[in-house]
């Protein structure tokens, strides 16, 4: 039994071992989170790694720990697509932006049938999440943007506690009052884990109509300001609601490279400026 013991905790040090090691290529990590489930939590997760790659013309990750509902590849057109094996280590798949920077993405996704639900308890989830980490080749990468499930769970508690040298925390919120009450669990959440909050964006903040051109304010509007001014957080912008990024991530597109023009899109590239300034304060 005491051997067992041995065994056990001996193991338990070698992957976190492991992990630092593959970690130490990595320069920043970032988690994208939101108290709840539907404002955009995903969506803001990939075209921050999308821009973030763009500006810096360096290779960017994306890790997808949401293992109930991993939706990154399908909003980056990855589909059907499984990860290569060498050497005992996961090749993430590779979406090229230029001649030698893109977007390194692993999701669970890539390792089951579409219409398969994932029917783990936290253990595995927790397990499953380290294994993306510790077991996937992601090479020298300028940033690697991990996509949290909605909540502060498991698997939220596994990626602070269990990932070192994280740098903060995006929190996505909705205006409206319900989202807003959770995202205030996400903040106060990154603060007692002593996570370092980057910022909140404040995602669908009005709809902007395709016919008229003026905005409606369908969830209301600077809730997600309000918050962060009162939870004393920085606050990162808002994000306008249109329907070509609807389009565009059931299309498997990143929006920014596809309406770079639009409101919105101009919205986010300030989002994206303030994160990068933001990072190590």
């Amino acid at each position: 039994m005491a051997d067992e013991k041995e065994n056990l905790q001996f193991k338990a040090v070698s992957d976190q071992m492991k992990m630092v090691k593959k970690l130490s290529t990595i320069k920043h990590k970032i988690v994208v989170m939101s108290g709840k489930g539907g404002v955009g939590k995903t969506t803001v997760a990939v075209n921050l790694a999308f821009a973030l790659s763009h500006r810096t013309k360096k290779n960017v990750g994306i890790l997808d720990a949401d293992i109930h509902g991993p939706n990154v590849p399908k909003m980056l057109g990855m589909d059907g697509v499984r990860p290569d094996v060498v050497e005992n280590q996961i090749i993430p798949i590779y979406m090229p932006l230029g001649d030698d920077y893109g977007i390194k993405v692993m999701s669970m996704a890539f390792l089951i049938d579409p219409d398969a639900p994932v029917i783990w308890r936290g253990p595995l989830v927790s397990g499953a999440i380290e294994q993306f980490v510790r077991d996937v080749d992601w090479g020298e990468l300028e940033y690697l943007i991990i996509d949290m499930p909605p909540g502060t769970g498991d698997e939220a508690l596994t990626i602070a506690q269990k990932i070192p040298g994280i740098d903060g925390s995006i929190i996505v919120t909705t205006p409206q009052e319900v989202a807003l009450l959770d995202s205030r669990k996400a903040v106060n959440f990154s603060k007692q884990l002593k996570l370092p909050v980057i910022g909140i964006v404040e995602n669908m903040s009005g709809l902007i109509c395709p016919y008229c051109g003026k905005k409606i304010y369908v969830f209301k509007e600077g809730g997600g300001e309000k918050a962060a001014e009162e939870l004393e957080v920085p606050f990162l912008g808002k994000v306008p609601l249109e329907p070509k990024i609807v389009e565009d991530g059931d299309a498997g597109i990143p929006f920014l490279g596809d309406i770079e023009d639009s409101e919105s899109a101009k919205a986010f590239m300030d989002i994206v400026d303030n994160v990068m300034k933001n990072i190590g304060k």
